[in-house]
């Protein structure tokens, strides 16, 4: 019975296979080696179930269901926005007001109190969720939002309209 369960999941991604990359193509705009992750990772996911969705009247329509939500929760991931290139630059690229920029940041951050601070650093610098902002500091949930809201209002009332004047055009 396994074996013939096998031989049906075989016969059903073979046929589907180049349906499921063209539109896993699509959905990556082109990356086709994505494409090719998504894919198996789609056919991953039904072979584990197969003996449940062979059962469905269309198997194929649940496939295509597999490779969007797979796509999906691969673009929620943080790192999935990062490509690589061929060359690395040499040089940091800074504009001539960048360093301003970041002076001005720094004495703000710098007249805040030290947690309203840790606050804005984990949540804003190194993008932390509110949760591991609260575990990072022992502290809850709502406190992590309060006090981002106010290190907020006197990071913006401390640079004021300065900010803008040190920001490069686009």
């Amino acid at each position: 019975m396994r074996k013939s369960r096998e031989d049906g999941f075989i016969e059903f991604a073979g046929g589907l296979t180049g349906h499921l990359f063209r539109s896993a193509c699509l959905l990556t705009s082109g990356d086709t080696y994505l494409a090719e992750d998504l894919v198996q990772e789609t056919l991953g996911r039904m072979y584990l179930k197969w003996g449940r969705i062979s059962q469905v009247d269309n198997p194929a329509a649940y496939a295509q269901t597999v490779l969007v939500r797979t796509f999906l929760t691969y673009r929620r991931r943080r790192s999935s926005d990062e490509r690589p290139v061929a060359e690395l630059p040499d040089v940091p690229v800074i504009t001539g007001s960048d360093p301003l920029l970041r002076l001005a940041l720094l004495q703000a951050l710098g007249q805040l109190p030290p947690k309203d601070r840790a606050v804005v650093v984990l949540r804003y610098w190194e993008d932390r969720s509110i949760e591991e902002t609260a575990d990072a500091m022992n502290i809850s949930s709502s406190a992590v939002r309060t006090r981002a809201s106010r290190a907020l209002a006197r990071l913006r009332a401390q640079l004021g309209g300065s900010l803008t004047e040190l920001v490069p055009a686009s």
